[in-house]
């Protein structure tokens, strides 16, 4: 099931962790609390703000209760029923929200590291920023992260 969020500007972490599983997760830290609720009816609103959440009224929304990154994405999955199944890990780009495509190996030469170019053959960019993603200690952590929120053993 494919789900979109709005993320207040209080929970910027948050939103670039719901990019990093894959889901079209709008946040836009200059936007005030009085415009935040009328930029869009479609998505599921998840918010700190009291003044949000009252704004949103019966639209679904999340309000995150906690500190911790970790039980934030547990809140956010149990309350919206997100299942491991669910998810696209690393589907999107992280800083432009759009889903990022495989490129070839040949196009990232001289734009990444020469050591990540030897090491590595598989690279995805976004189209819009043009960063450059792959697989790397960073991806492995992700997962693990990724297998905690799930309580996956």
């Amino acid at each position: 099931m494919r789900f979109c969020f709005i993320v207040d500007r209080s929970l910027g972490t948050l939103a670039k962790w719901l990019r990093i599983l894959g889901y079209d997760t709008i946040y836009e830290p200059e936007v005030s609390a009085g415009e935040f609720y009328d930029r869009s009816e479609d998505p599921r609103l998840i918010t700190r703000s009291k003044e949000i959440q009252k704004a949103w009224g019966s639209h679904d929304h999340v309000f995150i209760s906690s500190n911790p990154l970790v039980e934030q994405l547990q809140q956010v999955v149990a309350q919206i029923g997100i299942t491991r199944e669910d998810i696209r890990p690393f589907s999107r780009c992280i800083h432009c929200n759009l889903a990022i495509d495989k490129i070839n190996k040949n196009e990232v030469y001289g734009l990444v590291p020469d050591y990540i170019w030897e090491t590595h053959d598989a690279f995805n960019r976004c189209n819009q920023c043009k960063r450059i993603y792959w697989s790397g200690s960073h991806a492995e952590r992700s997962m693990d992260m990724i297998k905690l929120i799930f309580d996956v053993k």
